[in-house]
């Protein structure tokens, strides 16, 4: 294994001082400074800040929105904890290609399709599949292929969960990290986290391949960590910042950049393509072409989308005096594109297949 050079040392120091989430806004800022494509007009964050905060304060948008949702736990106590882990381990590319019939999974009734038909898929397994328990690690570190497309089968014969192998070996590897250092809890995991969001963070990046969420970009090295940030917020909010979920600095937290958020921001006002890009990105949509993970194009969209919510947060606390968070800032955006997908269809999404997000 090579020993890596001065350089390379004092950066991972400052990494260490810095925090990860920190490193994430530093990238979201130097990706800004450096794009060719994507832009964060000030007028348009300004705007778009004071639009979505006067959205959240008449829905009365909080950390006990989260569990408003059905498929999300209904208890704050390590059971949640286990499950989340579990969903955002998994919590990676949901889009539908054109060609593709959508992988949709129904519960009670009800047909989910996207990112919620995963915790459908958690739930049916529960309810239907002879109880088994997908939350326990010591049950999908060593789940077998057929038995896991079983589990995450759609309702559609046809269909089948976008990169099914890919979370497979996801679930294995973490799984059995899980059971040889934390005996098989996530909990205790987060306990050693001190109460810290950037710790946990940290924690996850480091020992979870799928978490190292980092790109080249412009000859630099830079990191969005997606999925790590949205492990210790999903935390935070599902016990409302309260016991495990009482995360002492979770306002450091940035947006959690995907793919379904950068569409928000570019309905209302706070991020912009380039004609190039929009057209780039809808030729993609139409025909079922993908953007390769860490193209400049998708580093610019997540990055500056980042950069975007850190600007209107900024801009709300100098406004109004308020602290809102990045974190309610991008719960609220990804339930308003759900909510209205219709009216944004015209704003092309980026496609890419990608573990980090």
């Amino acid at each position: 294994m090579p020993v890596p050079s001065v350089e390379q040392q004092q950066q991972q120091q400052e990494k260490e001082i810095t925090g990860p989430c920190l490193e994430v806004l530093a990238s979201a800022e130097f990706i800004n400074q450096h794009s060719q494509d994507v832009t964060v007009p000030a007028l348009g964050v300004q705007q778009a800040a004071m639009t979505i905060l006067e959205h959240m304060q008449q829905a009365n948008y909080t950390p006990a929105t989260w569990r408003t949702h059905t498929l999300n736990p209904q208890t704050a106590d390590d059971s949640a904890l286990e499950w989340i882990f579990l969903v955002d381990l998994l919590n990676f590319s949901f889009w539908t290609a054109p060609q593709e019939t959508p992988h949709t999974v129904t519960v009670d009734g009800i047909c989910y399709s996207g990112y919620w038909a995963l915790p459908a898929a958690i739930r049916r397994a529960r309810e239907e599949d002879g109880g088994l328990d997908l939350t326990d690690a010591r049950v999908y570190q060593s789940i077998g292929r057929q038995q896991w497309a079983h589990v995450m089968r759609s309702d559609a014969p046809k269909a089948r969960m976008p990169m099914l192998d890919e979370r497979l070996e996801v679930l294995h590897q973490a799984g059995q990290l899980l059971c040889d250092k934390y005996d098989g809890k996530f909990a205790n995991l987060l306990r050693e986290c001190g109460g810290s969001a950037e710790r946990l963070v940290r924690r996850v990046v480091r020992e979870f391949p799928s978490f190292r969420d980092t790109h080249e970009f412009q000859g630099r090295s830079v990191a969005l960590y997606k999925r790590a940030q949205i492990l210790a917020a999903d935390v935070w909010a599902c016990f409302e910042g309260q016991g495990a979920g009482c995360l002492e600095d979770v306002e450091r937290l940035t947006m959690f950049a995907d793919y379904r958020v950068p569409q928000t921001l570019v309905y209302f006002g706070a991020l912009r393509y380039s004609d190039g890009l929009r057209d780039g990105l809808a030729r993609m949509q139409r025909e079922g072409g993908e953007l390769p993970s860490g193209h400049p194009w998708e580093v610019e969209i997540r990055g500056n989308s980042v950069w975007a919510v850190e600007c209107m947060r900024r801009h709300i606390r100098k406004t109004t005096g308020q602290d809102v968070s990045a974190v309610l800032i991008d719960f609220y955006m990804w339930d308003y594109a759900k909510a209205h997908a219709t009216e944004m269809q015209e704003i092309p999404i980026h496609h890419t297949r990608s573990v980090y997000y």
